[in-house]
Order: C-alpha cells, then sequence, then structure tokens
C-alpha cells in the first residue's frame, strides 16, 4: 500500500470575539460607505466652503482633522494592535504552520503593489506613495465576506483576517520606518522609556488594572507627537504593554475587557469620522486627468491588479515549496477572491496618502480619488468572483468551523 501523508485535521470554533468583529464589519463598512459619499456630496456642494473649513478649525493647537488622524486614529491603532495580539496568542498566528500562510500572503500583498507603483514612479517627487497601495482595510473586506454569508467557507474569513491583519503591521512598519518627520530623541526616548515602565507594570508588577495603563498610553502618545514619530504608534506599543491571557476563554483580562470595547466606537464612530474629515475632496474638472497620472496609476494599478497578484503568488509559492498548506476547505479561487478583496485600501491607504505628500493638497486629493475608485472596483470585482465562482460546497463542514491539513 503506497505511502500517504498523514493529515492532520484541526477543527476549532471560531472565538465570540471574532463573531463579534466580523459581524460589526459589515454594518461598518456599510457606515463608512455612507459617510464617503455624504463627504463627497457636502465637498462639492455650495456647503463646500464651511465644511472643508471646519476641518481645519484648530483647537488646542491641531485642527480637527489632525486631532482625529493623530489621536483619534491612535485608538484605531490600539484596536489593531490588540487583535494582532490576540492573533499571535492564540489565534490564527499562534501556530506556526497556520501562520505561515497568511504571513506570506500578506508580504506578497505588500511588496508587488509597492513595487507597481515604484515603477511607474521610481524618480520622481509621487515616489513617496510607495506605501499607498500596500494597505488593506479590515472593515470593508470582512464587510464584503458578511454580505456572501455562508456561501464561502468559515476559513476564507479566518484568512482573510489573519492576512489583514499581518498587513496593518507591515502598513505600521511602513509609517514608522518611511513617513516620519524630523526626529527629536529626546520625545523619542521618553515615549519609549514610558513604554518600559508600563512593560515593567505588566511583566513585574502585574498590574492588572486598566487605567493606569491608559494614562501612561496618553503620556506616551503625547511625546510620541512631539517626537515626530507618527503618534498613533503609540496605539501599538500600548496595546503590547497592556496585560493579555493566552486562554482563549479569558474574557476578564485586560486586553479582552478593552478590545471588546473598543469595537464599537472605533467602527461606528472613529474610522467614521476619519472618513468624513478626509473624503472631502473637490472633484474639478481635470479630475479624469488626476486619475491618469503615475501617482494615481500606480495607486490602482497596485491595489486592483497588484493585491491579487502579490497574494495569490506568494501562497501559491509557499503552498508549491512544501512551506503550507491550504485550509481543506480553500480552493485557489478563495485565494484569487481573497486577494481581490485585499485590493480595499481605503482607511489605511488615505491615512498613508496624508503621509506621503504632507504640503500637497493637489497629490493627496488625487491619491483619495484614485483609493476610492480602486477599492470600489476592487470590492465589487471581489464580491463578484467569490459569489460565482467561490461558493462553498454543501458538503463541506458547518462555516463555524474551520479545517487545516498539514502534512508529516
Amino acid at each position: 500500500m503506497p505511502h500517504t501523508p498523514t493529515v492532520i485535521r484541526i477543527e476549532r470554533r471560531l472565538s465570540d470575539t471574532f463573531k463579534a468583529f466580523a459581524s460589526s464589519s459589515k454594518a461598518g463598512g456599510i457606515v463608512l460607505i455612507l459617510c464617503t459619499l455624504a463627504s463627497l456630496a457636502i465637498a462639492n456642494s455650495p456647503l463646500a466652503a464651511p465644511y472643508l473649513g471646519f476641518w481645519h478649525t484648530v483647537v488646542a493647537g491641531l485642527s480637527i482633522e489632525l486631532w482625529i488622524n493623530d489621536a483619534l486614529m491612535a485608538v484605531f491603532f490600539l484596536l489593531v494592535g490588540l487583535e494582532l495580539e490576540r492573533e499571535l496568542y492564540n489565534g490564527e498566528l499562534s501556530d506556526f504552520r497556520n501562520a505561515l500562510l497568511p504571513v506570506l500572503a500578506a508580504a506578497g500583498g505588500i511588496v508587488v503593489p509597492a513595487l507597481i507603483h515604484f515603477g511607474l514612479n521610481h524618480g520622481t517627487p509621487m515616489q513617496a506613495g510607495a506605501g499607498i497601495p500596500m494597505a488593506t482595510d479590515i472593515a470593508f473586506a470582512l464587510g464584503v465576506l458578511a454580505m456572501l454569508g455562508k456561501s464561502v467557507p468559515a476559513s476564507l474569513k479566518i484568512f482573510l483576517t489573519a492576512l489583514a491583519v499581518m498587513d496593518d503591521l507591515g502598513a505600521i512598519v511602513v509609517i514608522a520606518l518611511f513617513y516620519t518627520a524630523d526626529v527629536s530623541f529626546a520625545y523619542l526616548l521618553g515615549a519609549l522609556a514610558v513604554f518600559g515602565a508600563l512593560v515593567a507594570m505588566n511583566r513585574v508588577l502585574r498590574v492588572m488594572a486598566l487605567l493606569p495603563y491608559l494614562l501612561g498610553g496618553a503620556v506616551m502618545w503625547f511625546l510620541m507627537l512631539k517626537s515626530g514619530v507618527h503618534a498613533t504608534i503609540a496605539g501599538v506599543l500600548l496595546a503590547f504593554a497592556i496585560p493579555f491571557s493566552s486562554r482563549q476563554d479569558d474574557v476578564a483580562s485586560p486586553s479582552h475587557r478593552l478590545e471588546h470595547a473598543l469595537h464599537k466606537p472605533v467602527t461606528f464612530l472613529i474610522l467614521p469620522l476619519f472618513a468624513l474629515a478626509n473624503t472631502g475632496i473637490v472633484i474639478g474638472a481635470g479630475w479624469a486627468a488626476g486619475l491618469l497620472t503615475s501617482n494615481s496609476l500606480g495607486i490602482l494599478l497596485g491595489l486592483v491588479v497588484g493585491k491579487p497578484i502579490g497574494i495569490f503568488l506568494f501562497t501559491f509559492m509557499a503552498v508549491s515549496l512544501g512551506l503550507c498548506r491550504l485550509p481543506l476547505d480553500l480552493t485557489w479561487r478563495h485565494v484569487l477572491g481573497a486577494g481581490l478583496l485585499g485590493g480595499i485600501g481605503f482607511t489605511m491607504s488615505i491615512f498613508i496618502a496624508n503621509l506621503a505628500f504632507t504640503g500637497q493638497p493637489a497629490a493627496v486629493d488625487n491619491s483619495k480619488l484614485a483609493i476610492l475608485l480602486a477599492s470600489l472596483t476592487a470590492g465589487i470585482i471581489g464580491y463578484t468572483w467569490l459569489r460565482t465562482m467561490g461558493a462553498r460546497d454543501p458538503a463541506d463542514h458547518d462555516p463555524d468551523t474551520m479545517d487545516f491539513a498539514g502534512a508529516r
């Protein structure tokens, strides 16, 4: 009898936290779309001047737009950090074999779009936009999957979530390394000292109350803002300083409680405010020409073409080389569908566009328009592809379970 590889089957129930996150993404995505449409409509109406002027109103030394982008978005990044921590400790990224597939897929989704943009803009002032098409918007991507319901396998939702979380981590690293203003090392060292104190408070003193961490995080955010490193990085650092329990059912841990508390405010308040403040684009007579610039084409091609190619290609190479296997109920059609949905950049792409072209409003507006068009295109194509080609086999297992196969 010929030897066959031993198949390891791992069935894991989707966590309540993940279910809550995925279910809120559909509603959150709808709210983001409505806010974006409203912002675009008002920015191109007789109310444009007061509307756009409102976001630039200075309050306590920062414009309202900067309070949203630098302060409220730090809370968004805190949530991203908490989700990443959960994935690393007891989620899909906690097992090396399971983690490797979305990690490599995310790497492809970062590298290929960046190379496309860089190839079109190398040596020009627009070269700084290479980071824009790297990002995937978790809320919108999972929102599209939520609309597909049980017609797609549960493992696709897990794969896309893990991929998007790693994609966000890549975006955070890119922001820290390449989109940082002149650094004040005194303030930066102060911020890192606060981070070290918070970690010691967690690991050495075993402080389990949330308030000291939140107060320390606010101080770290201020020092990071003054340092020149983008202040939102403080949110990620704070996430990894807060006590976390590796027990999946430990709902009393400070990290779990904070993550649960932040989901709805981030989804239904912070991200909609970000959309309102950052998508008020005045569409002038030359908007079509703006989409034909090398920067806009780099964004469009990077998100719509580069994302699915990079995610599919890196996943295919990883499986072909025997580094990892696809989940049992996942096919290459699903991987391509995940790649297409990865082209929904929106929040993170707009965020990076603001950093890439500071002081260049025309370049920022053209970039945002390209991001909106690319995200809409990627979402429609991804949804259509998965609806027609990626339907789950009725013989598959319960959609609330996941099966992974590996060879020994």
